[in-house]
């Protein structure tokens, strides 16, 4: 089932998880085992992120130097196949234009496609380790608006309608793109960050989830504007509980957004108390969700990092 259509026939918010493929080493059984407490609150459908492979160069006996890709870990197409093996949900693989060419997405389609997987987050992805700002790859996508334009492209091809039986006018896809509520970090203002979200919708994608913010009005304001700006599909926010105290200088520097004074307040009385922090960490991310479901936000999709503690918490207070 698409996205779409799961949020189309929702009556209520419910929840949604995106989950960091496991490094290399890490076996399946461990994967499923760390998916299983999310399980228990039946989420409509897990999101798996993309990490662009890596090249370093290595000095070899003669002087010359060699290039190695560098894979830390598992890909996303392979964590969602693990998945679909052991849970009846559905999967949503993350595809990013950085260290891809226009060609190798359409075989990651293809093979999306034959999995019988057919929702995706399109993203542009971030930048190689030691640059400043983003470099396409050579035969690849610049922005993420120009991927899901490609995508819709690609899926509209006469022999791929035939061969998935098709209507004129049927989606095989259902894309998601991503937003930034307080503005991408290099974006020069909101106003142009919510323009270049209006081509990704315009381009084709169905719907938006947000990065983190940890204060609702940031996100209210910012559904207003985009509602303005002729952005009409569903805008879903996106969570992420403070775990440490190292996290309120780490995640503004990171991702670009605020934390509000009241918070950060909290944290620096909990001072060394690593169990204070996370348990304020965990009961402001279930106030904001609580708020959020009474605003009627369609879902809410939570970073879980890898971890499943604090967010099973929420979703048993708040769900």
């Amino acid at each position: 089932m698409k996205v779409s259509e799961i949020l189309n026939a929702s009556t209520k918010a419910f929840p949604s998880i995106e989950i960091v493929p496991p490094m290399r080493g890490v076996t399946k059984t461990e994967l499923l085992e760390s998916i299983a407490p999310f399980m228990e609150f039946s989420p409509k459908y897990i999101n798996v992120t993309s990490h662009r492979d890596e090249y370093e160069y290595r000095q070899e006996a003669d002087g010359s130097f060699s290039r190695h890709l560098i894979r830390n870990r598992i890909n996303e197409a392979t964590v969602c196949a693990a998945i679909m093996s052991k849970y009846d949900v559905e999967v949503v693989p993350h595809l990013i234009c950085g260290g891809t060419t226009a060609e190798e997405i359409e075989s990651k389609l293809d093979n999306l496609a034959f999995m019988g997987i057919n929702n995706l987050v399109a993203l542009r992805g971030d930048s190689m380790s030691g640059e400043k700002r983003f470099t396409p790859t050579p035969g690849g996508y610049r922005y993420a608006s120009e991927l899901v334009e490609g995508i819709r492209s690609y899926q509209g091809s006469n022999s791929y309608r035939r061969e998935r039986g098709l209507e004129t006018d049927d989606r095989y896809f259902c894309i998601g793109v991503g937003a930034y509520p307080e503005k991408h970090f290099e974006a020069p203002n909101l106003e142009t960050d919510i323009a270049n979200l209006k081509r990704k919708i315009d381009a084709g994608a169905d719907y938006i989830i947000t990065q983190m913010f940890f204060d609702n009005q940031v996100y209210y304001d910012f559904v207003e504007k985009c509602r303005a700006a002729g952005i009409n599909v569903p805008i879903i926010p996106g969570l992420k509980p403070l775990s440490t105290a190292r996290q309120v200088s780490v995640l503004p520097e990171a991702f670009s957004l605020d934390i509000p004074l009241e918070l950060t307040q909290e944290i620096a009385k909990a001072g060394d108390n690593k169990a204070a922090v996370y348990k304020i960490g965990t009961e402001w991310c279930a106030m904001q969700c609580k708020d959020l479901i009474a605003h009627g936000v369609p879902a809410v999709h939570f970073y879980t990092m890898g971890k499943s503690d604090n967010i099973t918490r929420i979703l048993q207070e708040c769900f």
